[in-house]
């Protein structure tokens, strides 16, 4: 037996290879997809170029910076508009020597508890200046930037090092019993909580920039702080928020982001998207690269630190200089501008250290640029811990992003009311970004293979949706003669597993239907060996930066499959159903509403309400099938809804988390809607045909 079974595998891996179309290097779907979407940031950007070329005065800069600081808050969603006590709370003191170090816990919003480390100077007479110190994507938070800290205060600056969310004592998903967040590390948290926050139009930035500003507001409130000399350095999700604080917040007066400072062109071609907050739906299409943020501060001293080894590509950071040098002297102030390459990898080595020593004791002490890094013994991680069990969450509970979310988004999703077909068509066209009209010439399908089997001939086939984007999928025939119903099939699982023996396919084909199942753009065409918790949260960035919709997009395949479905000669095309699973259900059920042709409508194993993702702190594959902003204007129910009086039946429903929903749950969530909508379990065996005919 276990020679046959060794025999056999040659055999199995020709059936796997059977239904792969594209198979030459750089020509998978997901390959497509980049290119596609970097082809569309290039222009972007080189339009952008041409804008920033045109300005050539101070006047004019000038102009450009108020646009752009707009853009950029509402991009993020704006910024909290609460401003009251800050509630400082003392949890002891390090005392050093040269130097103490506080342990405080203030509020940058009511609840929402930010544990920080003041280093103060122990020697010399106040007021001192003072440096804000965000941090990098670190487990330790605060305690990573403990070397440059130390640096600053024994150079006579007060240093605040404090828990951005996510990192450090502030895990927004902490498990008491498992002593560790319950969706993964820092990027993972910063993430999972933007998950909730893009369904309302919202960036995680908005929380970790305003705990920043609130940190700037807890140093101007101490008496040996000087409020005119205010510095901020970071180092890679540090850098980031340096970046960003310094730019809107205009009491900063110098700047050193380091490991962060780079380029949108190299970024697209090279490690692409990063963490959330590092990228805002919009950027591009709006006119926007990183260069930005310096020139909304200039003329102020700012220092960009990079490595040479960094894998953020150091050509990027060149390009962001020499964009702001000639920024800069519009200003007639070409010296506060400084680039630093130091040696190694990602990260701080002590010549970029000394570098932001340097800066700072230039920029903020009217000094020599004092770069030699002292001798230091750091204090240990654990003795910075400031809360008694070292995390926020059960030490003094409070708020997280999820909740502060979740009130918010009270007030701006859109009520639930009947809504007009015209009008819902209208929101879906503007918030998923579907240009793509129905009834359109059918495209060239291309047969790549063909099996007979039993009733039915099974095809292999792709289309060309739009110039450089080739949709593979299957195209079951059967046997029988004259005009047939049809099935419109979404299925995010391979080609392979769709068309195993025994399958819904087959079984709708052997029961009289032409079957047309695609995988839009960007799906892989074998089986995933696995996938992150986030899902297709690359793809879904890469195109939401560019102005592009992952669901729009795919919403735009399936109409053009539609397109050619009906062009058949052997499909009644007043019977042409459409069957959605997965992720897949989101774009059939926005391509229903917009498509008249599609006759009846039925979803499976899919989440039937954005809102659960804004309600419930854990979910799953979010980035598959979100679309910022979207809860402003509709919900899937919605949609479901807009689909009548064709008939909708929803199968196995889950929730964010992939969950399997209660028939009773489900239907107090739909409300009055539960009575217009077909909703049923299906098992494993059951065959589909029966939801597909109306039999149901």
């Amino acid at each position: 037996m276990r020679m046959l079974a060794i025999l056999l595998l040659p055999a199995c891996g020709l059936l796997a290879q059977e239904f792969v179309v594209f198979r030459a290097p750089g020509s998978a779907p997901d390959e497509q997809l980049t290119r596609y979407l970097n082809a569309i940031g290039k222009r972007q950007l080189e339009a952008r170029d041409r804008t920033i070329a045109q300005i050539k005065t101070r006047d004019q800069a000038e102009v450009r910076k108020k646009a752009v600081r707009e853009k950029i808050l509402r991009l993020i969603g704006g910024l909290p508009d609460w401003r009251g006590p800050l509630n400082v709370k003392s949890y002891g003191t390090l005392d050093q020597g040269e130097y103490r170090i506080e342990k405080i816990v203030y509020e940058s919003l009511p609840g929402f508890y930010v544990p920080a480390n003041v280093y103060v100077p122990q020697r010399g007479a106040g007021p001192f200046p003072a440096v804000l110190m965000p941090v990098g994507h670190g487990r330790d938070g605060k305690a990573g930037s403990r070397q440059i800290a130390t640096g600053l205060v024994l150079k006579g600056f007060i240093a605040l090092a404090y828990d951005p969310i996510g990192q450090g004592e502030r895990s927004q998903y902490y498990d008491p019993v498992m002593g560790a967040s319950r969706v993964g590390g820092p990027t993972d948290e910063h993430s999972h909580a933007n998950g909730h926050l893009l369904l309302i139009g919202d960036n995680v930035a908005r929380y970790r920039i305003w705990d920043g500003m609130r940190g700037i507001d807890y140093l101007l409130t101490r008496k040996d702080v000087d409020p005119a000399r205010i510095g901020c350095t970071g180092c890679s999700g540090g850098g980031t928020l340096t970046t960003y604080i310094a730019a809107l917040d205009e009491r900063v007066k110098v700047a050193a982001p380091a490991c962060y400072i780079n380029s949108w062109q190299e970024l697209l071609a090279g490690p692409g998207p990063q963490d959330a907050e590092q990228t805002f739906p919009g950027f591009l299409s709006e006119g926007l690269n990183m260069a930005d943020f310096a020139e909304l501060f200039a003329p102020k001293p700012w220092l960009i630190v990079s490595t040479i080894q960094d894998f953020f590509p150091l050509e990027g950071a060149r390009q962001f200089y020499e964009e702001t040098k000639r920024w800069y002297r519009l200003y007639a102030a070409e010296d506060r501008l400084q680039w630093h390459v130091g040696p190694g990898g990602h990260g701080t080595p002590q010549p970029s250290r000394e570098a932001i020593y340097a800066w700072f004791d230039k920029w903020l002490k009217n000094g020599p640029g004092w770069a030699e890094e002292p001798v230091m013994k750091l204090p240990s991680p654990d003795s910075l811990l400031v809360t008694p069990t070292g995390q926020v969450a059960d030490s003094l509970g409070g708020e997280t992003v999820f909740t502060l979310n979740r009130r918010r988004a009270a007030d701006l999703i859109a009520p639930r009311q009947p809504r007009d077909a015209a009008q819902l068509a209208a929101a879906v066209r503007e918030l998923a970004l579907v240009g793509v009209q129905p009834g359109g010439a059918p495209p060239a399908v291309t047969v790549h293979s063909a099996t007979m089997r039993e009733g039915y001939r099974i095809e292999v086939v792709s289309f060309e949706s739009e110039r450089g984007i080739h949709i593979p999928g299957l195209l079951l025939v059967p046997d029988s003669p004259g005009t047939k119903p049809a099935v419109l099939a979404a299925d995010p699982r391979s080609k392979q597993e769709q068309a195993a023996p025994g399958g819904d396919l087959e079984e709708l084909a052997r029961g009289g239907y032409v079957v047309f199942s695609v995988q839009p753009r960007g799906l892989p065409e074998t089986p995933r060996p696995s996938r992150s918790p986030l899902g297709e949260y690359s793809a879904h960035m890469r195109a939401a930066v560019v102005g592009r919709s992952l669901v729009g997009m795919r919403v735009e395949d399936l109409l053009r499959a539609m397109d050619y479905l009906v062009s058949r000669g052997d499909v009644d095309r007043t019977r042409v159903a459409a069957f959605g699973r997965g992720s897949l259900a989101v774009p059939l059920l926005h391509a229903a509403v917009l498509d008249q042709r599609i006759s009846r409508l039925v979803v499976q194993d899919c989440l039937p309400m954005y809102r659960l993702a804004v309600e419930r702190p854990i979910h799953r594959n979010l980035y598959d099938v979100a679309i910022p902003g979207v809860l402003r204007r509709y919900d899937l129910d919605d949609l479901m809804l807009g689909v009548r009086p064709r008939p909708v039946s929803l199968l196995n429903p889950v929730d964010a988390a992939g969950n399997p929903l209660r028939l009773d749950e489900l239907r107090k969530l739909l409300g009055p809607a539960a009575g217009q909508i077909r909703v049923g379990y299906r098992g494993p065996r059951e065959p589909l045909t029966p939801y597909l005919s109306g039999s149901f």
